[in-house]
């Protein structure tokens, strides 16, 4: 049986890092919780971290007619590092967008710590790494301090290379990439600009199976008809299952959460209810509403069709991550990046790669983002819930304890 797999990788030129796990499912595996130390600020900053990725998942949605995935917490600690190369306007913005006060670096590194700690162990079923790594530019050096800090609470891997040996060095970032995602992302670089200051690449790559008694049946598998939301239908293989699953409402949508290994990381897919969209849905959740739609989520026995599908996409996030309210890190004129280098410049492009297949026995997933520096419905427990995935939906890879976001993406049928 294939086990499920996720994976993201981010890039952009500045600095990263690496952290690994793998997952053991012969030994004993109870549920673990995400566990945020008492005196950390970064327990309070989950909710925060899910408005950033509740309000990214909308942009993205807004300006992509078909389907996307995405990793917004991959977002988070991609700029979560550039915010510790940046001072002044640059950096309050940065702040600003990931859900934080201005001069808040300490609670996103913290945050940032937290996660990279807790995430790789909280399920031994589950293979889940976190990677962060930085190739630097040897003739722009990168300042002591922030090496320091970024290889501390992004446990940062930085790597001097020299830029005008360009097919070597886009070898190296490459292989890095094949490297963490086995392989399903051997390319995020065609080339290298000699002036460039870095690249800082994130990854994060999820394996996993559905629980037992949501493995779907193959046999069970049939076409049946989707609405694309124009009007049109076409025909799409839908998987079927009937089980007991977490499940709540709203007047707005319906979602289901479909779990995987010892449940500490589950797909919650969110379904509009009839009259309602995708807009409507991202429109009614920010951080608060949606940990409160998710902590009261409760068990009931659902009747499950969802799509078989695979989705492949690339965006460019300059404009996104502007509208989000960081135009300044993009001016050639304002930005200030002098804490990450004396060389450092603006930041030129932000980009994302990423694909999904979803089948019966798990999914598989990748993403890459590259950058350049110059109200409850009530469903009560043991409701008959029927949740039949015919219509564009929005999903979501997330912890169990915090409803942290990990992954998401939109299944449009086109």
């Amino acid at each position: 049986m294939k086990r499920l797999l996720i994976i993201t990788a981010l890039t952009i030129f500045a600095l990263g890092c690496i952290s690994c796990s793998t997952g053991d499912p012969g030994r004993a595996n109870p549920y673990r919780p995400l566990d945020m130390p008492a005196d950390s600020k970064a327990s309070t900053y989950v909710k925060e971290g899910n408005s950033f990725a509740i309000n990214f998942i909308g942009q993205v949605n807004a300006v992509t007619d078909g389907d996307f995935i995405t990793s917004p917490l991959s977002m988070q600690f991609l700029l979560g590092m550039l915010l510790n190369g940046a001072q002044g306007q640059t950096a309050d913005e940065i702040c600003k967008v990931l859900g934080y006060g201005a001069d808040e670096v300490d609670a996103v590194n913290d945050f940032c710590l937290q996660m990279l700690r807790q995430l790789p162990y909280l399920d031994r079923q589950t293979t889940l790494e976190i990677a962060n790594a930085i190739v630097v530019n040897q003739r722009l050096p990168l300042r002591e301090n922030y090496k320091t800090t970024v290889s501390k609470f992004f446990e940062a891997e930085v790597e001097n290379m020299d830029f005008s040996d360009r097919a070597g060095t886009v070898k190296k970032i490459n292989k890095w990439c094949s490297d963490h995602t086995d392989g399903l992302i051997p390319e995020i670089i065609k080339d290298v600009n000699e002036g460039k200051l870095a690249i800082l690449m994130n990854a994060i790559y999820f394996k996993s199976q559905w629980v037992e008694s949501l493995k779907f049946d193959k046999g069970q598998t049939k076409d049946e008809p989707f609405n694309l939301g124009n009007g049109a239908k076409k025909n799409v293989p839908m998987m079927k299952n009937h089980s007991t699953l977490l499940c709540q409402g709203t007047d707005v949508f319906t979602a289901v959460r479909l779990p995987y290994g010892n449940r500490a990381y589950s797909m919650v897919v969110v379904l509009p209810d009839e009259g309602f969209t995708l807009e409507d849905i991202l429109e009614s959740l920010n951080g608060e509403t949606w940990s409160d739609f998710f902590r009261n989520m409760v068990s009931c026995d659902v009747d499950l069709w969802l799509p078989k599908f695979e989705t492949k996409f690339r965006i460019e996030l300059n404009d996104i991550l502007s509208a989000m309210g960081m135009p300044t890190a993009f001016d050639k004129d304002a930005a200030d990046f002098k804490a990450m280098s004396e060389f450092a410049l603006h930041l030129s492009l932000v980009t994302q790669d990423a694909v999904i297949k979803v089948d019966e026995e798990g999914t598989k997933a990748a993403s890459v983002s590259k950058g350049e520096p110059e109200g409850t419905m009530d469903i009560r427990p043991g409701s008959r819930v029927v949740f039949h995935a015919d219509r564009p939906f929005l999903y979501l890879i997330t912890e169990h304890s915090t409803g942290a976001i990990i992954f998401a993406g939109k299944y449009s049928g086109k």
